[in-house]
C-alpha cells in the first residue's frame, strides 16, 4: 500500500469530524491548502488515531465518521458528481476520476440484474477495514446527500472479516452486508439510480468535467510515490521540517525504507525537497502581495539570503528578477 494514496480534501472530512468533538488539534497539523494527496499510510494511521480518541463505540466509527461526507471532500470530481442529472450519472463520473480522490484499488462499475454494481478488488493490496468501511459508508451517504433521497444499498460486500455484530451495518447500508467476500462491492437499485440530483446543472457540469480531466492527466503524470512524496513534503516545508527523518515519519516509513524507496524511483532526497522548493517558491513568488523574506519562511529558510542561493541554483536568477519578469507583460 506504499503507493497508494487519498485526496486531502478527502481526509479534511476527519479533522472536521475531530473538530466537532472538541479536539481539534488531537491529530496534529492537517493537510495544507497546497496538498493534493495524502499517501495511504498517512490516512490509515489517522483513522485509527482518531477511531481511539472518539468517544463512541470502536466498532462503528467508520459509519459515523461517513455521515457527515459531503461533495466537497471529494473536490472537483464531487461536484461535477453533483451537478450531474441523475445519480447513475454521478456514479459513473466518480468511476471515471476515482484515481484523483482515492486509487487504493481500481473501482469498476458494471450493470447487474438489480441495478449497478461498484466493485473493487484486491490487486493493489488490502488498506483494511476502516479504509474500506469509511470509503463505501461515504459512497452511499453521498448518493443520499446527492438526492436528498434515503438510497439504500441492495447489497454491501466487504474482504475484511466479519465484526462482533454486523446490526449497525445493516441499519446504516438499509440492506445486507456480508465480510470475508473476494472483493469489496455495493449495490444500488434502477429506482435509486434514476433519482435526479439536487445540484444537476448542464452548464457547470461541463466546466467541472473539464477541471476534473485536467485533474486526471496531472495523477497520471507524475509516478504514484513521487507524488504522494512531494505532496507530504509541502506540508512539512511549510512547517520547517525537511529532513529526510521528518519525511520518512509522515509517511509511517522508516528513514531507510523511503531511502530505498527513492532511489528506485530514481531520485535523491535532496533532489526531491529542491524540486517541491522550488515549485512552491516559484508560485509564491507570483503573488505580488508576498515578500520575498516571506518566501523564504514558507520555504523553511531561515535566512533570506540562503533562499536566494538556492533559487539562483534552480533558476539562474535572483528571486527578485524572476518576478519582475513573470510580472513584464508579454508582447
Amino acid at each position: 500500500m506504499d503507493e497508494t494514496r487519498v485526496a486531502a480534501s478527502y481526509v479534511q472530512l476527519l479533522f472536521e469530524h475531530m473538530a466537532r468533538l472538541g479536539r481539534a488539534d488531537a491529530l496534529g497539523v492537517p493537510p495544507a491548502p497546497t496538498e493534493t494527496f495524502v499517501s495511504m499510510r498517512r490516512w490509515q494511521a489517522l483513522l485509527e488515531q482518531a477511531r481511539d480518541l472518539d468517544p463512541g463505540p470502536k466498532s462503528t466509527f467508520a459509519l459515523r465518521l461517513a455521515r457527515s461526507i459531503a461533495p466537497r471532500h471529494f473536490g472537483v470530481v464531487g461536484f461535477a458528481a453533483l451537478a450531474s442529472g441523475t445519480l447513475a450519472e454521478a456514479l459513473m463520473r466518480l468511476e471515471r476520476y476515482h484515481r484523483s480522490v482515492y486509487d487504493a484499488n481500481v473501482a469498476q462499475v458494471h450493470p447487474v440484474s438489480e441495478g449497478l454494481c461498484i466493485e473493487w478488488g484486491v490487486e493493489r493490496g488490502r488498506p483494511g477495514a476502516l479504509v474500506d468501511e469509511t470509503a463505501i459508508a461515504a459512497l452511499v451517504q453521498l448518493a443520499r446527500e446527492f438526492t436528498g433521497q434515503a438510497v439504500r444499498a441492495l447489497a454491501v460486500d466487504f474482504v475484511n472479516p466479519r465484526p462482533a455484530d454486523v446490526r449497525p451495518y445493516a441499519d446504516f447500508f438499509g440492506g445486507p452486508v456480508r465480510f470475508g467476500q473476494p472483493s469489496t462491492r455495493v449495490v444500488l437499485s434502477l429506482r435509486d439510480l434514476a433519482l435526479p440530483l439536487r445540484g444537476a446543472d448542464a452548464a457547470l457540469l461541463a466546466l467541472l468535467d473539464a477541471q476534473a480531466e485536467h485533474l486526471l492527466q496531472e495523477v497520471a503524470a507524475v509516478s504514484e510515490p513521487v507524488g504522494v512524496w512531494r505532496q507530504a513534503l509541502v506540508g512539512l516545508i511549510r512547517s520547517g521540517r525537511t529532513s529526510l527523518a521528518d519525511l520518512a515519519h509522515s509517511l509511517q516509513m522508516s528513514p531507510r525504507s523511503l531511502q530505498r524507496r527513492l532511489t528506485e524511483q530514481g531520485h535523491s532526497f535532496q533532489t526531491l525537497l529542491g524540486q517541491t522548493r522550488q515549485q512552491l517558491a516559484e508560485a509564491y513568488l507570483r503573488d505580488a502581495n508576498v515578500e520575498l523574506a516571506e518566501v523564504a519562511l514558507l520555504l523553511g529558510y531561515s535566512e533570506q539570503s540562503a533562499f536566494t542561493r538556492a533559487f539562483r541554483q534552480w533558476t539562474g536568477q535572483a528571486p527578485l528578477q524572476w518576478r519582475r519578469q513573470q510580472q513584464r507583460p508579454t508582447a
